[in-house]
This record gives C-alpha cells, structure tokens and sequence, in this order.
C-alpha cells in the first residue's frame, strides 16, 4: 500500500517541511508502549491519511525478538508488499549489533512469512574512543548511520563526523527538565549542519509544535518545563540552510507564538523573514526527521492548527 499523498489543502512549502519528518518512537518513554502496542499503532499510522508524515519506526537492536514475534500479524508480504522502514538504535558492541540488523533483514525479506521489514538506519551513540571513521567502517555502506553526542556540546558531534560518511543526531529533551539542551547549544549544532550540509535528526522532546511550557510526561500532576517545538527547530535549521543569521535562527527557535509564522504557496515567513519552499525543500537534505514517541501529537497539533488537511 503506497502512502497517500498530502492533503490538497496543505500548502506545498508545509508538505516540503513534514514529509516523512516523525520517525514513530512509541517504544521510549514518555509513551513507553510495548512492542506490541507500538507496532500496531505504526500500522494504523501507515494506512491513515497522514502517513505522508510518517518516517521509520525506531526500534533497539536488542528488542529486534520481540518485533519478529509480532510481526507476522502486523506486516504484508509477498510481491507488492510495502516494507517497514526501520531505524535501529545500536548498544555498545556496535560489531555485534551490525550483524543481528543484517540477519534481521535476511528474515524480513519480502516473501517472509514474518512480513517484509528492512533495518536501513543504523543510530549510535558516540564512544569514547571509536573514532567516527572507524564506526563509519564497521557499519556497511548500506546502512544510514547517525552518531549522537555524548558530551554536553551537540555542535561537537557535526565537527567530530565530518567527512566520515556518518550523520549527527541531537537530543532535543527527555522527561526531566535537565534533559533539554541550552537554545545557543541548539543553534551551535545547527548552525554547524547547515554550514557543512552534514545530514541530522533530533530525539526527544520534539513531539509539540511549537515553544512552550508543556507537561514532561503523560502521568497526572506531571512537572512542566520549556520544550522545543519541531516547527521552531526545522524552520530556524531551514534559516540557516537559506543564509539567515544565527540571531534570526535563535530568535525563530524561541518563538513561542505561532501567529508570527505565516505559511503562503511559496514560502514560510517569520516576522518578515522569508524562507522560500525550495529552500525548505534544500533544507531537509540535511535536516532529515526527529524521533517521537507520539505521531498523534505531532499530527493533531498540525491539524488543529490549519497547517495540514
């Protein structure tokens, strides 16, 4: 089944901005789902009507048995069918973890009786002492890599898998207010993507809209805290990619009202700063998704907004 496209009434500068960009993170918390729970929900989502916006299913490497147990039910096989596109989270024996996705996608091939899944994105944190090179090399060719920083600098990530082949990743939040990054960690690490065009992706804490205060988890009485909007950091990465300032992307990122965006047939602006779609289009070369344990908030939040039909 092939994904519907966008809604006639979503403006074409908003398809180049939400096409594929939430990667189903439903395993991790704050959702936490289980397998199970999580995977049947990816399969509504991808026969919905906005399953345009729908990216990979993030899994970990060492949860790949529990998907085969539930898979058989869930996905198609045979000629014609679609495959799940995965993106898998390596752990410390990144040798090991290589292989089981291999062998993973040797049982998932199309005519499977476990269904047609492929791992294509391989996602690592980085360690202290492998050399992304060398991470870059142990990883076949085939796989997409992203490497996570460890350190409390994200922009030294993109300086650290420069020239490697691999891709950075930036943890935008958590469930602890501790857990989101400082808006000048934000823009450094941006600002350092779209000078060298080195692909990226976000997790964590992205799955609102737009800036503000917002509950950390979905337990009654939860703490709040300042959490990042997807629209404020993929239009302020967007910025950067069309030659904006890092004060405008800064300023873009903290924007809190949604009033100051407006979304034409040719372009977003932001308080008279205009971002055309082709280069919201050339942005999300680089710029490629963020991970969410909700695709309903993403999408509902859109929704209720008027930027999608």
């Amino acid at each position: 089944m092939s994904k519907p496209e966008p809604a006639g009434s979503t403006r074409p500068p908003l398809r180049a901005l939400a096409t594929g960009l939430v990667d189903y993170a439903g395993l991790f918390p704050p959702a936490q789902l289980g397998m199970s729970d999580a995977m049947r929900n990816y399969a509504e989502y991808l026969r919905g009507p906005h399953s345009w916006i729908l990216g990979r299913f993030v899994v970990p490497i060492a949860r790949l048995g529990e998907f085969d147990a539930a898979s058989a039910e869930l996905l198609s096989s045979g000629e014609g069918s679609i495959a799940w596109k995965l993106a898998a989270l390596a752990g410390d024996d990144l040798a090991a973890d290589v292989q089981a996705a291999l062998k993973f996608n040797c049982r998932h091939w199309q005519g499977s009786e476990l269904g047609h899944a492929i791992i294509d994105t391989i996602e690592m944190r980085a360690q202290a002492g492998l050399d992304p090179e060398i991470a870059r090399a142990a990883v076949p060719g085939f796989f997409t890599l992203y490497i996570e920083t460890s350190s409390g600098r994200p922009a030294a990530i993109a300086d650290s898998v420069e020239g490697s082949g691999a891709r950075a990743k930036i943890r935008m939040g958590g469930v602890t207010g501790d857990a989101f990054p400082a808006p000048h960690e934000v823009i450094d690490f941006l600002a350092a993507c779209a000078a060298r065009r080195l692909p990226f992706k976000a997790t964590a804490g992205l799955h609102h809209l737009i800036r503000s205060q917002y509950p950390l988890t979905y337990e009654s009485g939860s703490k709040r805290a300042a959490m990042y909007g997807f629209l404020n950091v993929f239009i302020a990465a967007a910025a950067l990619y069309a030659g904006a300032s890092r004060d405008n992307a800064h300023d873009i990122l903290m924007e809190s009202d949604l009033k100051a965006f407006s979304f034409g047939d040719t372009g977003i602006t932001w308080r008279g700063l205009v971002i055309s779609a082709d280069d919201i289009s050339g942005a999300r070369e680089f710029a490629a998704s963020f991970g969410s344990c909700s695709f309903r908030e993403p999408v509902d939040e859109m929704l209720a907004a008027g930027l999608i039909g």
